[in-house]
C-alpha cells in the first residue's frame, strides 16, 4: 500500500467516525412490537434475510453467461427491495428512498394496517433471485420456491394467513417495481458492436483465450444511488514508454519482478481474491456481509440498509472504473512483459482478465463495499473471512473491514494482472464514491 493511499484511508476512518452514522445506527432504539405510529421500527432478527443471502451466493456461483462484475446489479438491487419492503413503519434513519437514482412505482404502504415484514423480505427476496437470474438451473430456479414457501410455512405457525399474505402481496409489488426500474440501467447495452483501439501502449486481448474485450460500455450505466460517481473519474495513467529506465518500464518491471519472487502468502492472497471459479467477485463480498451480520447479531432492519447501500456503492464504483478503464486502454501487464520486455513465455499467476487495465477494478469495488460496511458497521475487531472453506482454502484475519478491501485490491499485483498504480487508483476511486454516498448533509448520516 502506498502512503498516499495509506493517508487517504486514514482520512476516510476519521471522516466517518466523526460523522455519527455508526452511532445512530448502533443505539437507534428498537420495540419488540409492530407499531408503526411509534416512530421506532420493530425488531426481527436478520434469519430471514440470512438464508436468501445463502441462497443468492449459490445462485451467483452456478450462474453462466454473466460478467463477474456484473453481478454488482444483482447484489445491489436484491438488497434495494429488501429495505424498500421494509418501509412500513421504518424509522426514518433507515429510508433511502430519495437516494435511489430514479426509482418509480413503489406500492405506498398502509401505515394503518400491520405488516409482518419477514414476510415481506421474503417475498421481495424470491421475486428479484427469479427475475435476475432467469436462467438458473432447475434446481436452482427449484431452491427459490422451495425456501419461499418453507419460510412462509414458519411464518404461518405464528401469524395470521391474512397477514402473512398481505405482507407477501406488498413485498412482491416492492420487488416489480425495483426490478422494473433495474432493467432501465442500461446494462443490456453493455456489450454493444465496440471497436477497440490500437496503438502503442493500448490494450489488445490478453492470452490465453485473446478474447473480445467485456463490457465495453458498462461505464455508461446508470449509477443507483443519485451524486455516487460524482468527480470520482481518476487522471490518466503514467505515459507509455518502451524506455527501459522511464518510469513506466520500471512500473511493469515491478509487477515481473513480483512475480518472480512470491512468497506463499502472497501466492495464498491471489487465490483468495480470485472469486471465479468461486462465488464471484461480488458474492464474496456478499458473503463477508453475511458473515459480518452473523457476527455482530445485526438485526433485520440494519442488515437489510447495509445490504442495499453496499450492494450499490460496489456497482456504481464499478460504472466509474470500466468508464475509466475504457477511456484510457491501457495495456496489461502481460502484452507489455511478453512483447517489450522480450520474455515470451511469461504468464501471470491468475488469467488476466478481458478488459483494459488501468483502474483496477477489484480495488474499486472492494473499497467502496468495504467503506460502506466501515460505516455501518463500525471498528468490530478482528474479522475471519470463511468466505472459500468449501474450496479449501485457509480463511484469512484482518484488523478492520477496511483492510479487507485494501487486500483484495493488492492482491492483483501479486496476480500479476495489475499495475501498482492501477490499483492505488482504483482504491482511491472507492474512497471517492463512499464519500460521494455518506457526504455531510446526507440525511442518513443524520
Amino acid at each position: 500500500m502506498t502512503t498516499v493511499i495509506f493517508k487517504r484511508k486514514m482520512n476516510f476512518l476519521t471522516a466517518f467516525l466523526l460523522s455519527g452514522t455508526v452511532v445512530a445506527l448502533t443505539f437507534l432504539p428498537a420495540c419488540k412490537k409492530n407499531n408503526p405510529g411509534n416512530g421506532h421500527p420493530p425488531y426481527y432478527s436478520s434469519d430471514v434475510l440470512d438464508k436468501w443471502m445463502t441462497l443468492q451466493l449459490r445462485l451467483m456461483r452456478n450462474a453462466t453467461g454473466i460478467a463477474n462484475h456484473a453481478f454488482s446489479r444483482h447484489f445491489a438491487y436484491t438488497g434495494i427491495a429488501a429495505l424498500e419492503s421494509l418501509k412500513p413503519g421504518l424509522h426514518p434513519l433507515y429510508q433511502w428512498t430519495d437516494k435511489w437514482n430514479g426509482l418509480t412505482g413503489l406500492p405506498v404502504p398502509d401505515h394503518h394496517k400491520n405488516y409482518y415484514h419477514p414476510a415481506n423480505v421474503n417475498a421481495a427476496m424470491a421475486y428479484m433471485n427469479k427475475a435476475l437470474f432467469p436462467n438458473a438451473n432447475p434446481a436452482d430456479k427449484a431452491a427459490i420456491d422451495s425456501l419461499e414457501n418453507a419460510l412462509n410455512q414458519e411464518f404461518l405457525a405464528t401469524q395470521p394467513a391474512s397477514l402473512v399474505s398481505k405482507s407477501a402481496e406488498f413485498g412482491k409489488a416492492v420487488a416489480t417495481a425495483v426490478f422494473n426500474w433495474s432493467e432501465t440501467d442500461n446494462y443490456k447495452n453493455a456489450n454493444n458492436p465496440y471497436t477497440a483501439p490500437t496503438g502503442p501502449g493500448l490494450w489488445k486481448p490478453t492470452p490465453p483465450a485473446f478474447a473480445n474485450p467485456a463490457t465495453p460500455y458498462w461505464g455508461n450505466n446508470r449509477p443507483i444511488i443519485r451524486g455516487s460517481t460524482a468527480n470520482t473519474q481518476p487522471s490518466g495513467p503514467l505515459d507509455y514508454s518502451t524506455d527501459d529506465q522511464s518510469p513506466f518500464y520500471k512500473m511493469v518491471k515491478k509487477v515481473y519482478d513480483v512475480s518472480k519472487n512470491l512468497t506463499d502468502d502472497q501466492k495464498a492472497m491471489a487465490m483468495f481474491w480470485r472469486d471465479v471459479p468461486g462465488t464471484t467477485s461480488p458474492g464474496h463480498w456478499l458473503s463477508i456481509l453475511q458473515q459480518v451480520i452473523r457476527t455482530t447479531k445485526t438485526p433485520l432492519y440494519k442488515s437489510a440498509l447495509a445490504y442495499a447501500v453496499a450492494g450499490s456503492a460496489m456497482n456504481d464504483a464499478l460504472i466509474s472504473c470500466f468508464k475509466a478503464k475504457y477511456q484510457y486502454n491501457l495495456v496489461r501487464p502481460v502484452t507489455y512483459i511478453r512483447e517489450v520486455m522480450g520474455d515470451n513465455t511469461w504468464a501471470p499467476l491468475l488469467t488476466t482478465p478481458a478488459h483494459p487495465e488501468y483502474v483496477s477494478a477489484h480495488a474499486s469495488l472492494s473499497i467502496a463495499t468495504a467503506g460502506v460496511l466501515q460505516n455501518f458497521f463500525g471498528n468490530i475487531g478482528s474479522f475471519t473471512d470463511h468466505t472459500y472453506d468449501y474450496l479449501g482454502f485457509a480463511p484469512r484475519t484482518y484488523p478492520t473491514l477496511i483492510a479487507i478491501g485494501i487486500e483484495a485490491g493488492q492482491s492483483r499485483l501479486y496476480a500479476g494482472i495489475h499495475y501498482q498504480p492501477s490499483i492505488d487508483a482504483g482504491t482511491e476511486q472507492g474512497f471517492k464514491v463512499v464519500d460521494n454516498i455518506f457526504k455531510v448533509g446526507n440525511s442518513a448520516t443524520r
